[in-house]
């Protein structure tokens, strides 16, 4: 896997490309200039977002394929707030482009095309956890948490580098089941929208998967993404979400001040230790929940252990929630998507903790 700078981003009268190369970016390549984006030829649309589109392409140089996504920043950021979004995204993706781990996406390059900024990442085949979160499609408890357990230590390891996820849910992990490659997508994408403003409100990131710090719009650190992991297995295990509501003030007040139901409400079977590591890891104050991921990992590597292997062993097992007609509500909860919320919307939330994220 190439070095994330090793190529010059070329020069621009954009802002972004301005600091991008001012801050020294690609000093490894000892030529002058950079072919950016015409280094790579872009071929099949892999998937479309609001605000980006990825594609699958080839490096020229080396043959080898990778994903692009182009982001249209300009859409959703005002006017004013572009240049400093631009910067934001350039040093985001340089700290992604860092995390050298086998169960991360790798970020091989960025830059700005045009009005476009855009990021050249590792192509893997797969798919995402969304694909196993209905109930009928569930994975084997065993695999949940043999998974959990790696994402964890994966966040462990970039929360130790300075840098924070922010957008934790099934949608951001892409599994290839038979080879067992498993890769958090999207390192850093939910923070580009940090103080600036877009045209219909503060990109949050997904709220049903968000910590009460969070929705509140306070500071975040590691804590913040392991709660969000939390509501993943969760969600893993049982086929619904930990909160459910009709509204997003609903769902903020809950997410902020009602404990989600035991797990075994919806899967009686699973064992105590395992309702305790998710009830740890979704407490509502930061100071409560798991210290890092490593904790969090051996907890769950613990649980795997007592695991009877009858039952870890079955693909399906008699889940409460299949019987709920509502449950194909809970696949179409519009809170489980990535929504913009205005800042004043952010609901009471305990005091932020005197941990903060490394800048």
């Amino acid at each position: 896997m190439s070095s994330f700078w090793q190529r010059i981003l070329g020069r621009s009268s954009t802002p972004a490309a301005a600091a991008a190369s001012s801050s020294g970016l690609g000093h490894k390549r000892t030529d002058k200039s950079s072919p950016g984006l015409q280094a790579y030829e872009l071929k099949q649309l892999l998937g479309r977002g609001a605000m980006a589109v990825v594609h699958l392409a080839t490096e020229k140089a080396s043959g080898r394929q990778v994903a692009i996504k182009r982001l249209a920043l300009q859409r959703e950021f005002a006017a004013e707030d572009l240049a400093d979004v631009r910067q934001r995204f350039m040093r985001e993706a340089r700290a992604a482009g860092h995390l050298q781990h086998a169960d991360i996406l790798q970020v091989l390059d960025a830059g700005v095309d045009g009005e476009d900024n855009w990021i050249a990442m590792e192509y893997v085949q797969g798919q995402d956890l969304s694909h196993f979160i209905r109930a009928g499609q569930l994975l084997p408890v065993d695999e949940v948490l043999a998974l959990g357990q790696r994402l964890a230590l994966a966040l462990d390891y970039a929360h130790a580098q300075g840098v924070i996820h922010r957008d934790i849910k099934p949608a951001n992990v892409m599994l290839e089941r038979r080879s067992g490659v498993l890769k958090i997508m999207d390192f850093g994408i939910a923070r580009i929208a940090d103080g600036s403003r877009t045209r219909t409100g503060l990109v949050l990131g997904t709220p049903s998967f968000m910590s009460p710090e969070q929705l509140a719009g306070l500071k975040v650190d590691g804590r913040s993404d392991l709660y969000s992991l939390g509501v993943m297995l969760y969600q893993l295990l049982t086929g619904r979400l930990p909160h459910q509501a009709d509204s997003m003030a609903q769902l903020m007040y809950q997410i902020a001040n009602q404990a989600p139901p035991d797990v075994r409400h919806y899967r009686p079977e699973l064992p105590e230790s395992l309702a305790l590591v998710l009830a740890l890891a979704l407490e509502k104050r930061p100071e409560l929940r798991y210290a890092s991921g490593q904790q969090m990992a051996q907890d769950l590597a613990a649980v795997l252990q007592e695991l009877p292997k009858p039952k870890a062993e079955l693909q399906s097992a008699e889940i409460k929630s299949q019987e709920d007609p509502d449950l194909s509500d809970n696949l179409t909860d519009p809170f489980a998507r990535t929504l913009r919320l205005e800042l004043g919307e952010a609901g009471q939330n305990p005091p932020a903790s005197h941990h903060s994220e490394k800048p």
